[in-house]
């Protein structure tokens, strides 16, 4: 019996352990999509963020009550005490990223520098969702080539309830939503590949 409960708690604090790792991850994308927000004064970026921060308060409050269950005793209770503080942290620098974004959602005047930086910029933002019939569909990220083709990168995936960071081994499924940066130039071949439609590459042609 002893046995088995030392392998629940450390089932358990390994629980604890994965979802800070996600909590940090998902702190360090809202500040890359929020300074990207700013940047390229995009609007889409930025609701992204306000919407990555209410599912950070949801998935923090998880945090704490998971570490909470834990059944620790006094003598550990500095340790978890210490789990937690570093959950508040995560939750401060996602804060930190909604309040720059709300820049951009308030339409507030950005300082002239990064006034000046916004207006000669050449990229631009786009959102599309990834047909049955795209190409894209069973594809990783480094076979689809997407940058070398259109010009655009993905800046992040979202999944139905969750936003992935893009890797060169990250697989594009259907119904993936891609949020992609780039030369406007190639923004139309970008949401044709993913969308599927070949219409205007056949036009082209």
């Amino acid at each position: 019996m002893r046995e088995k409960s030392v392998s629940i708690t450390e089932e358990h604090f390994k629980k604890i352990v994965d979802k800070l790792v996600f909590l940090k991850d998902t702190s360090e994308l809202m500040i890359d999509l929020a300074y990207s927000s700013l940047l390229l004064n995009s609007q889409a970026l930025a609701e992204e963020v306000e919407a990555l921060e209410n599912h950070m308060d949801n998935l923090h409050t998880e945090f704490e009550r998971l570490v909470l269950s834990s059944g620790f005793t006094p003598e550990e209770s500095k340790d978890f005490l210490g789990l937690i503080r570093l959950g508040v942290v995560t939750e401060e620098i996602a804060d930190a990223a909604m309040e720059i974004a709300d820049v951009v959602l308030r339409g507030l005047e950005p300082h002239p520098i990064l006034k000046l930086v916004i207006e000669e910029a050449e990229e631009t933002v786009t959102k599309v969702t990834v047909s049955e019939t795209s190409t894209l569909v069973g594809k990783k990220i480094r076979e689809a080539q997407l940058q070398e083709e259109t010009g655009m990168w993905v800046l992040v995936i979202r999944r139905g309830n969750w936003w992935l960071r893009p890797r060169p081994d990250t697989m594009i499924k259907a119904g993936d939503t891609l949020i992609a940066a780039g030369y406007a130039e190639g923004e139309a071949d970008f949401e044709t590949l993913a969308s599927g439609d070949s219409k205007t590459t056949e036009e082209d042609e």
